[in-house]
């Protein structure tokens, strides 16, 4: 779990009346960061400092919200938690937390007026923990869906999961990924879909949204709903700004992997890497466990969710079919 990379922490909050949420994830001091950006309709805020020659070197949180952009207000909460405890860029006269917040699109699953807001990512802070809290639909997770090719009422619910994996001499990598893509998500070692459009409402058969798109079914417009998958990268690694961009590239391989299709005209997809400097490492070693570790993490996001009565989840649909894989 991404907590167990000394220094980090996870909290969330969530509102499952409204099938919404925010995660936040509290860096420790002197944390590196950066991203890659592959979807084309992210949402996002506070960016700049994760890309070269920018001022700030340290990143205090990374914030992910529901709510599409109105979920962005989240990260004024966050801001605030922080600088009541002196964590921030220092200006003399107050220190300006750094929180890059990126947001995905759930206004489809619940009550589209309510969406995290500032005292939503000052709770999920309150929350923040050390020890791993559990993967599928909390936090961010809530109302993530997945497989939305043929519309929401199709789709299969999606969450939040988490992985942790250890390399050498050291080396801890700790992933977190809140799944909400347009595609389908499959095992990647078999291929088969463990999560994503089904041909009915009430079906419980996958309709493969590669071989639609293949057949020329295609979404015709931008609109309702939206998607987005982001993943988060944590380690105890030495790194550059631009070497920890390098490895964000290197993770959306796990994206690549593991949803069908993925990065499209309608995702937002993004993956954060962010940096602790202890251990001194070989990038593709790290790029290679930031891979699989958010690989794991996608799995056990859908794998893990609820479907909290709006939509059919993995789970679910295993028991309809007589067994879990």
């Amino acid at each position: 779990m991404i907590t167990r990379v000394p220094g980090f922490l996870v909290g969330h909050a969530s509102d499952f009346k409204n099938v919404t949420g925010c995660t936040v994830i509290l860096c420790p001091p002197h944390t590196v960061g950066s991203v890659d950006i592959r979807g084309s309709a992210a949402g996002t805020r506070q960016m700049d400092a994760l890309v070269s020659y920018h001022i700030v070197n340290e990143i205090h949180a990374v914030c992910i919200p529901g709510g599409s952009a109105f979920g962005l207000d989240a990260a004024g909460g966050v801001m605030e938690f922080l600088e009541e405890r002196g964590r921030g860029f220092d200006v003399t006269i107050t220190r300006v937390p750094i929180v890059p917040t990126a947001v995905i699109y759930d206004l489809s699953v619940g009550n589209c007026r309510a969406r995290p807001d500032k005292a939503m990512g000052f709770a999920a802070c309150q929350a923040a923990r050390p020890e791993p809290q559990g993967d599928g639909s909390l936090g961010a997770g809530t109302g993530a869906t997945v497989g939305k090719l043929l519309g929401i009422g199709h789709a299969t619910k999606g969450g939040l999961g988490t992985a942790f994996l250890e390399g050498p001499d050291g080396l801890k990598v700790g992933a977190l990924a809140v799944v909400n893509a347009l595609g389908d998500v499959v095992d990647p070692q078999t291929g088969d879909i463990l999560a994503g459009a089904r041909t009915a409402p009430d079906s419980r058969e996958f309709a493969n949204a590669v071989r639609l798109l293949q057949q020329g079914v295609v979404r015709r417009r931008f609109g309702e709903p939206s998607n987005t998958t982001i993943g988060v990268v944590a380690s105890n690694a030495r790194l550059t700004r631009e070497e920890a961009q390098k490895i964000a590239q290197m993770g959306q391989n796990a994206l690549a992997r593991c949803i069908r299709p993925v990065h499209t005209l309608f995702d937002g997809d993004a993956v954060f890497v962010l940096a602790h400097p202890e251990v001194a490492t070989d990038l593709h070693v790290l790029g290679l466990l930031a891979q699989e570790a958010l690989e794991q993490a996608i799995l056990s996001a859908v794998k893990s969710a609820h479907g909290l009565g709006v939509l059919p989840s993995y789970q679910d649909l295993q028991e309809g079919r007589g067994g879990k894989g």
